[in-house]
């Protein structure tokens, strides 16, 4: 296909990427630590950690792994939030040679053992307030190793311990477990001091992570992410946001809001690694479900970038205190994970100044894939188009191109895009066409710029009468209600219409009634597409990413 979308490109971003800028993620790490060393790269709960610092603590944590045997490719897992102790474990588990296996600290027991023996990871990090998941099955795993971290080890005396005090003695926010022979972090940090650390090369096609996906299609698979991989999503996010950090005055080092946990794909690239490569500054949020805090943070910068999903912007605007941040130094508000909402995005829009920038990826393809002008000043409804070096082709289900304006499978080929799925070579061959194009499960639609307007996932389609009825389109006109907080449509079996739609609502007027509702729909939607039942609840399932899982609605 014609790549149509490079003429809309905001001026000065390239149309592809270079990604032998960097030999691996070791040498971009070892280059931002020697150019910003006196930079802050990340700050949680007011202590700052500078890009020396973390040099030092991550070749002590390279040097603990190594005398543990680390040898190079051998897994490593980590389970923590958005805490200093995770950029330390991450650069330390790349400069020894590892490969980086993140681990979603809420999962169950059954998820944690899955991903586990799938990785085949003999070392964990894990945060001791979710260490009892952990205990009840690492005898069912490889796991020879515990790393046992908590949220005061880096934040220094006495805060550090006051923190840890708090935490464990009078909140008791640490269940009992049983890890015989974990090591403390602090512990571990001393260890590798003394041992030393040798420094180890790596290649464009070494494996840099096992990025789980959320297993919201099924089993959670692991995508082979390799050096080269990353690289090349974090050039294109980098080349993609600079029109944006360019307006004068031009920011430099940009501060980046990171609410959105770094053990996804999403908050690991477009927070993490681009705040390092550019020496920005990382605002860890360790939970963002505590909006009074996290705006409490927020108060504290003026911060340049916020990456958020759908239900994270609707939960800030609607937190009265939001209204008083400073948003002068807002440049990007990245919209991912799902989509959008034209009434949270136009909320947004009049709060803060700054438009939503609505984008598309998946774990598979190392986070974002595509965009929308990061200088825009509108939302379009759309995910943009493809950032530099990515292309997109909408297919049939026979891997046929469709036309300009129909509706296909969004398939995507570029250098983010991941190598396979670790030890499943059928997946592997399922989910790409032989010439390298992946699927993404997605349905959706490019206009003739290149712009390419999501309808939905192939499988939460619902099929009225022989009529096709996508979610999206009746979530984003009930969201438009102004008693709705939050609502998910999906299909449910019906003896006339085979399907009919089913509406779960999150009131913000506790007056709203279901009638009200119906009319509203009435008023804006075609009769098939209208709800055939509505329900009320208190919330909605969510991924820890803040993503509805419908198939959790559809299934009960």
């Amino acid at each position: 296909m014609e790549k149509v979308w490079l003429q809309h490109y905001p001026p000065g971003v390239p149309a592809d990427i270079d990604i032998n800028a960097y030999q691996s993620l070791i040498q971009l790490f070892e280059d931002s630590f020697a150019k910003f060393a006196d930079r802050t790269a990340f700050v949680c709960m007011d202590r700052k950690l500078s890009y020396r610092e973390l040099d030092q603590l991550s070749q002590q944590f390279a040097g603990f792994l190594q005398a543990q045997g680390l040898k190079k490719g051998d897994r490593v897992a980590i389970m923590l939030p958005n805490i200093l102790n995770y950029p330390v474990v991450l650069a330390g588990i790349l400069r020894a040679g590892g490969v980086v296996v993140n681990v979603n600290p809420l999962y169950t027991p059954r998820e944690l053992e899955h991903q586990l023996k799938d990785s085949g990871a003999q070392t964990i990090v894990v945060l001791e307030n979710v260490a009892n998941t952990l205990s009840e099955v690492i005898a069912k795993t490889p796991i020879k190793t515990v790393v046992l971290a908590s949220i005061g080890d880096l934040l220094g005396f006495p805060k550090g311990f006051i923190t840890n005090f708090v935490i464990r003695k009078i909140k008791k926010l640490v269940p009992d477990f049983s890890l015989p022979g974990a090591i403390p972090f602090n512990t571990a940090l001393t260890r590798g001091r003394a041992a030393g650390f040798k420094r180890v090369e790596a290649t464009h096609e070494d494996i840099a992570f096992l990025q789980y996906t959320g297993g919201t299609t099924g089993v959670s698979k692991g995508a082979v992410l390799l050096h080269k991989t990353i690289i090349g999503a974090l050039l294109a996010s980098h080349e993609w946001m600079k029109p944006a950090l360019n307006v004068e005055p031009k920011i430099e080092s940009p501060v980046i809001v990171t609410a959105l946990p770094l053990y996804h794909v999403f908050a690991l690239v477009t927070c993490c690694l681009l705040g390092m490569r550019s020496g920005g500054m990382n605002l860890l949020i360790p939970n963002p479900r505590d909006m009074g805090k996290f705006i409490a943070e927020m108060k504290k910068y003026r911060f340049n970038m916020l990456p958020a999903v759908n239900t994270l912007f609707n939960g800030l605007l609607n937190q009265p205190e939001f209204a008083t941040v400073d948003f002068s130094g807002l440049r990007v508000s990245n919209g991912g994970g799902m989509a959008v909402q034209a009434a949270v995005a136009e909320k947004w829009m009049k709060l803060t100044g700054c438009p939503i920038v609505e984008g598309f990826g998946m774990t598979e393809t190392s986070s974002g894939f595509t965009c929308n002008s990061a200088i825009s000043r509108e939302y379009n409804g759309t995910v943009g188009i493809p950032m530099p070096g990515g292309e997109v082709s909408i297919r049939d289900d026979h891997g046929n191109e469709v036309p300009i304006g129909e509706r296909g499978e969004i398939c995507m080929r570029g250098p983010m895009v991941m190598k396979e799925y670790w030890q499943r070579p059928e997946e592997t061959a399922n989910v790409f066409w032989p010439d390298g194009f992946l699927k993404s499960g997605d349905i959706g639609i490019m206009d003739e710029r290149g712009f390419t307007k999501i309808v939905d996932r192939k499988k939460d389609m619902i099929l009225v009468s022989g009529f096709n009825v996508y979610p999206n389109e009746i979530e984003d006109v009930v969201a438009m209600h102004p008693g709705v907080l939050e609502c998910a449509a999906v299909g449910v079996p019906d003896k006339n219409s085979g399907e009919a739609v089913k509406l779960f609502v999150v009131k913000k007027d506790p007056n709203l009634t279901e009638a009200q509702l119906m009319d509203f729909c009435k008023e804006q939607l075609t009769g098939y597409k209208k709800p055939k039942v509505i329900v009320f609840r208190a919330d909605l399932p969510k991924t820890n990413v803040g993503k509805i899982l419908r198939r959790e609605l559809r299934d009960k």
